[in-house]
């Protein structure tokens, strides 16, 4: 399965400290972008924290969950794309959140704390 084409798409909007679960996390980055496919609208999202880029996801606007998801390997490529939403997992220094876990499509835990 290919990764999606960014330059492909349009930018539809960006949160800096993007919430996961309901909670906010402190340095993550989420850009959406968007494009027309025939009558429904394909998206992607760009997680990152910090400078490191963590995670795809895409499918479709009026679809309720990813469609499929790749995360970064920790050699700056990409673990192969896998079907469904990531495996996330918020990363805590007692009540604060301090960064995330990915699970990557071989199982590994791909980590990233806010610096």
């Amino acid at each position: 399965m290919d990764l999606p084409e960014l330059s492909e798409f349009v930018p539809h909007r960006t949160e800096d400290d993007a919430s996961f679960e309901g909670m906010t996390v402190p340095g993550l980055r989420a850009e959406f972008f968007r494009r027309p496919e025939g009558d429904r609208v394909a998206s992607v999202g760009r997680y990152s924290l910090g400078d490191q880029e963590l995670l795809l996801a895409w499918g479709y606007v009026d679809e309720e969950h990813c469609r499929h998801n790749a995360v970064r390997d920790r050699a700056g490529g990409w673990h192969p794309a896998v079907a469904g939403c990531p495996q996330v997992e918020l990363i805590r220094e007692g009540p604060a959140v301090v960064g995330l876990a990915v699970q990557a499509s071989t199982g590994d835990w791909i980590r990233a704390l806010h610096h």
